[in-house]
């Protein structure tokens, strides 16, 4: 990965945060997209310390996926300050959160999750053409089987069902990763999605559990969940190994490829998402 840029939303904790260390650790450049500027900061200083990298390898840069204003001010800056983008990595998301709304009005999970990276890789597009090859990597969830797209209620605002809303945001992001390969086919750019796991990371904030099982679901969480290194994983095979150069179109689990439901592989729905998110975060392309 040397002299390769590579940008990691969330990369401040869990998978995004050891996807950046094992990016560095091969000698590549990693612009850390984060919320939170000073857990992103301190998040930067310990990858750092525990990589021995040099400090130019590693870029922090504020990102707040549930605002547009935002994205845009992102991709802005990174457009006139970077030569070239090799690898985007779709990783931050939000999991199971009490009903709420982003900036511009988006249910919190399909905005942040599906919309704000969708809008985030859309106005990266010419960049990530003019640094051809290069990749796009969409972190999904197998959770996506427990849903569908529900075009007449996106937003949540006649029925919210927090696991129901989040299985929705991870099925448009592996249709999003569907039909974003299909456009770009010939332009030298990939777009790949895949499906982690169940990982050891705060995205279960927002999950419920009885103090008096903490303890116990603590030690069955260490023995059945992957650790965010073994999470972060197919995040880097995607982004980094020469076995997935010009793959297209691909869901990956454990660095191999996986079979998807139909329902994650339906060019008509896909499309349909694609011209819906276009509408709602207001680009044409």
């Amino acid at each position: 990965m040397m002299g390769k840029t590579v940008i990691v939303t969330g990369a401040n904790s869990g998978i995004g945060k050891a996807t950046t260390v094992d990016i560095l650790r091969q000698r590549g450049r990693v612009i850390m997209a984060c919320r939170d500027m000073e857990r992103a900061e301190e998040a930067a200083q310990e990858i750092l310390a525990v990589t021995e990298a040099h400090a130019r390898q590693l870029v922090v840069k504020p990102l707040d996926l549930a605002s547009l204003k935002s994205v845009h001010e992102f991709c802005q800056g990174i457009i006139e300050e970077e030569p070239r983008v090799d690898v985007l990595i779709n990783n931050a998301g939000v999991y199971q959160c009490p009903y709420s709304k982003t900036v511009d009005g988006f249910e919190m999970q399909f905005g942040v999750n599906h919309l704000g990276h969708f809008l985030l890789t859309n106005l990266l597009l010419d960049l990530l053409k003019r640094s051809a090859p290069s990749r796009v990597v969409v972190v999904s969830s197998k959770l996506y089987k427990h849903a569908h797209v529900n075009f007449e209620d996106l937003n949540g605002e006649q029925h919210y069902d927090k696991a129901f809303a989040y299985g929705q945001s991870k099925l448009a992001n592996l249709l999003f990763s569907l039909e974003l390969a299909q456009r770009l086919e010939g332009t030298g750019v990939t777009a790949n999605s895949l499906t982690p796991g169940i990982v050891r990371t705060n995205l279960g904030r927002h999950v419920h559990i009885p103090s008096m099982a903490k303890p116990l679901f603590g030690l069955v969480s260490r023995g059945l969940f992957k650790s965010p290194e073994e999470g972060a994983r197919t995040s880097v095979y995607l982004a980094c190994s020469p076995d997935v150069e010009g793959v297209q179109g691909k869901c990956f689990a454990d660095c191999h490829p996986q079979m998807l439901l139909p329902k994650a592989n339906d060019m008509n729905v896909a499309g349909k998402l694609w011209d819906i998110s276009e509408v709602m975060v207001g680009i044409t392309t």
